[in-house]
């Protein structure tokens, strides 16, 4: 497998990269927008063919890039389950879904809620959480329909769930920590370790108070819209 895990510092979101070593088939996981041309390069470098685009939710934080990207070759976009918002894409996955690439399995899980649409994908030992799940916390949960309980009961019932050796490789960071496995979040996450209660995780994400990414509105337009805007 070739793999690459790549930052935007403005947002501090990962896109990641993952391909065939056997027949150079990729698939992108989020991109973003403002980094589409080092995305491309890699790309060009790598001797890449891009097979499919993932977004893993309606990001908030930054625009995505799949739209330009599906621009430069021709690949597909996909995002979770059909639902009403999200327009332009090719296709929508849903729970227990394969994206394959030769010798490469994705699985698709349905993770919400972050969001009311999320998915978690994983490929050999490395399972990709985005928003879900990060390295010592968790995504938040008080906007885009987001839940406590179905956030609780997304990592504890399908996350939690898998062999303590799978690595995590989560959609953002803000402390210089890049990847986990769920046997450390399992042991360690001070949000969502199994000795935690779900009461105990609720009263800690209620009590947040985070202020709302600068440019929601804008993101959200953008992003419903694949950002197709012409």
């Amino acid at each position: 497998m070739i793999f690459r895990q790549l930052f935007d510092r403005a947002s501090s979101t990962f896109t990641y990269i993952i391909a065939s070593e056997k027949t150079k088939e990729a698939i992108v996981i989020d991109p973003v927008f403002e980094q589409i041309e080092r995305d491309s390069k890699f790309i060009t470098q790598f001797g890449l063919s891009v097979t499919y685009i993932v977004d893993t939710h309606i990001h908030a934080d930054h625009i995505t890039g799949s739209y330009h990207l599906q621009q430069k070759v021709w690949w597909k976009i996909w995002v979770w389950v059909k639902n009403d918002f999200v327009e332009n894409n090719n296709l929508f996955l849903s729970d227990s879904d394969i994206l394959k690439i030769w010798e490469l399995e994705m699985r698709v899980f349905e993770t919400p809620w972050h969001t009311s649409w999320c998915i978690t994908l994983l490929v050999w030992d490395k399972l990709f959480t985005w928003d879900l799940l990060f390295v010592r916390w968790s995504g938040r949960t008080d906007f885009q329909e987001g839940s406590n309980k179905e956030m609780f009961r997304s990592v504890r019932e399908k996350i939690f769930r898998l062999s303590d050796n799978i690595h995590i490789y989560p959609g953002h960071d803000y402390n210089w920590c890049f990847s986990s496995s769920v046997g450390e979040e399992k042991e360690y996450n001070p949000r969502l370790n199994m000795s935690h209660s779900y009461e105990q995780f609720e009263n800690i994400m209620n009590n947040l108070h985070l202020a709302y990414p600068k440019k929601i509105e804008i993101n959200l337009l953008a992003n419903k819209n694949c950002w197709k805007l012409d």
